[in-house]
């Protein structure tokens, strides 16, 4: 019985905010739907917010209050978590009030709001790339502000998800069996994330990928694609000494002297014969 009146209680107030708002959208004082907007906006009511401070904007454009409304419309769009409006807002907040305190923070927010939009690491990272784009940007332009420590950890979060995107796409060609196109996408993830600390695994599986289509090549193709697995052992040697991957490198290296001496002997013996 409690539940039902508390349902009740609750729909009576909301009818009562809902009619509120009806009134006020409809006044034409817009000095008032200002200030109403402010309350909604300081009650945390960001979409009641949102409306009215696009409904007031034209007539305060050009005032001392203008930027302030801008600012405030922007974080609407955030808090409701449209990020593509709050992005553009944000942006145009820093080409409008350039000289503003807050346009730092806008520009921060901006790419803020990209970051927000970056979606699973399976989909389309074109918003993670822009987000690390924009990320760096601000670091470059200011490199003194409050902000820094926390938007190198946005980056690194960005260059996480796109090295686990592009090593999703090397491990399913390897995973089907198209092991050239395997070898060819983590050597260009070796190359794209030169610092990670996966690195290492990243040139075994360049080697493994480079070894097995050796292995399933022609017989007069052969030699020349296991030439091609020798030269990776020899890189991964230089560029990663005391990798706990050495023993596996080495093993790779060994089985394909050995393959190489059997090819070189079967050449042999078919020229005695």
């Amino acid at each position: 019985m409690n539940k039902i009146v508390l349902f009740a209680f609750l729909l009576v107030v909301l009818s009562s905010c809902n009619n509120e708002f009806s009134k006020v959208l409809k006044s034409k004082d817009y000095e008032y739907k200002y200030k109403m907007a402010e309350k909604y906006y300081a009650n945390k009511n960001y979409n009641h917010a949102q409306v009215l401070f696009e409904d007031v904007a034209p007539y305060e454009k050009g005032t001392t209050q203008y930027e302030d409304l801008y600012y405030k419309l922007a974080y609407s769009y955030y808090y409701q978590k449209d990020y593509i409006n709050a992005e553009n807002l944000f942006k145009t907040f820093t080409e409008t009030f350039p000289s503003s305190n807050r346009s730092e923070e806008c520009e921060y927010m901006r790419a803020y709001s990209y970051y927000k939009q970056s979606p699973k690491v399976e989909l389309d990272q074109t918003n993670t790339t822009k987000a690390l784009s924009l990320l760096q940007a601000f670091i470059n332009t200011h490199p003194t502000s409050d902000k820094l420590k926390e938007a190198n950890a946005l980056m690194d979060q960005c260059r996480e998800k796109l090295e686990l995107k592009e090593f999703k796409s090397a491990e399913l060609y390897y995973n089907l069996g198209y092991y050239r196109a395997a070898a060819i996408c983590f050597s260009s993830l070796s190359e794209d994330f030169p610092d990670s600390k996966n690195g290492d695994q990243y040139k075994l599986l360049v080697i493994k990928s480079y070894y097995k289509y050796a292995e399933q090549s022609f017989e007069e193709k052969q030699q020349e694609r296991y030439e091609k697995v020798l030269s990776e052992c020899s890189d991964f040697k230089e560029r990663f000494a005391g990798s706990k991957y050495t023993p596996e490198v080495e093993k790779y290296k060994n089985d394909t002297n050995n393959f190489l001496k059997t090819i070189k002997n079967n050449e042999q013996a078919k020229k005695t014969f």
